[in-house]
């Protein structure tokens, strides 16, 4: 399988809940006893489908195939005050960072943020009382039990935004898979054309002291992105999740560095203002090919946030750009 095909990070399913179990309407009898009184137990829940968090999962590929989930029936009450057994839970582990959807009207339900998690995505009916419940001083053995309700049947979406410390973004060939493969054990795609990378890359980037973050590579955007050109909004909604913004451009852009920050910075903004409150981290790339005087002359006309020049080739300014990044983080 492709990489392209193993990272799923977003798939419609039908969840189908349990329906609750009958209650029962059974009197009591033994030897001694031809009719007693009602002794029927309530039906058992119907399963839920619920949704879990777990750190071990990047992606919602496993679900990808699994159109219909359906969780089992309660059973009916039965004779003695039994309960029916309840309906066993369909559970399914997402990725930390899934949004749950109502597939119809597009409300987000919830949102999975922590390891082991769970949240109740579609409940199973309750299970119906059996006739124990109804008797009273007028109605000594009533005959009747309640039904079991009925399961639900409702499509819902489940959307993943990658959670990371480091968001990486740039114009495609800014250098950002190169960086994330030097920094870190992740192994991306990398090659000298637009769009190598199509899906975000994670990894996880070693610090100082045994700390460590992680840094994800999303998918280089385009001037219009943020109206749905190139590959639009689909990877920019990974953005919202990081908490740091590293901008990436090349030393050798044919615009300025300045103009090219704000136009990457633009298509955030029109996406989601929100991204403009993140600490924003500027590193000029493939600055290996610069001199002093150069990159003196440069810094002149560097946007008003912590900048830095690095080249990941030849590993110039790497752990001074973790060193940013890490206080960008911590702040």
């Amino acid at each position: 399988m492709s990489q392209g095909s193993n990272f799923v990070d977003y798939v419609k399913i039908c969840c189908r809940s349990g329906k609750g179990g009958a209650g029962s309407a059974h009197l009591h009898r033994d030897i001694l006893t031809s009719m007693g009184g009602p002794d029927g137990g309530d039906g058992g829940r119907g399963g839920h489908i619920i949704v879990k968090g777990s750190v071990h999962i990047w992606t919602l590929l496993h679900l990808k195939y699994r159109k219909h989930i359906i969780a089992e029936d309660g059973m009916a009450g039965g004779s003695s005050h039994k309960f029916g057994k309840q309906g066993t839970d369909e559970i399914l582990e997402v990725p930390l960072g899934t949004i749950a959807k109502d597939a119809e009207t597009g409300e987000v339900l919830f949102e999975i943020t922590k390891d082991g998690e769970t949240k109740i995505l579609t409940a199973g009916g309750r299970g119906g009382l059996g006739n124990a419940h109804f008797k009273n001083s007028v109605q000594q053995t009533p005959r009747f039990a309640q039904p079991g309700e009925q399961g639900q049947e409702v499509w819902n979406i489940l959307e993943l935004k990658v959670l990371a410390d480091v968001g990486l973004v740039g114009f495609p060939n800014a250098g950002k898979s190169t960086l994330l493969s030097v920094v870190s054990a992740a192994k991306p795609e990398i090659a000298d054309y637009p769009f190598t990378t199509i899906v975000p890359n994670l990894g996880i980037v070693s610090y100082r002291g045994g700390k460590s973050f992680v840094m994800a590579d999303i998918p280089g955007i385009i001037e219009g992105a943020s109206k749905g050109k190139g590959l639009g909004y689909r990877f920019l909604r990974h953005i919202e999740r990081n908490s740091v913004l590293l901008f990436m451009v090349p030393a050798d852009t044919s615009r300025s560095i300045k103009e090219e920050y704000e136009i990457l910075k633009s298509e955030l903004e029109s996406y989601n203002p929100e991204l403009m409150q993140k600490p924003h981290v500027l590193a000029i790339t493939k600055s290996d090919m610069l001199d002093e005087e150069l990159m003196d002359e440069m810094k002149q006309d560097l946007p008003n946030i912590p900048s830095i020049f690095i080249s990941s080739v030849a590993e110039k300014n790497i752990l001074e750009l973790k060193d940013m990044l890490v206080k960008a983080i911590e702040s």
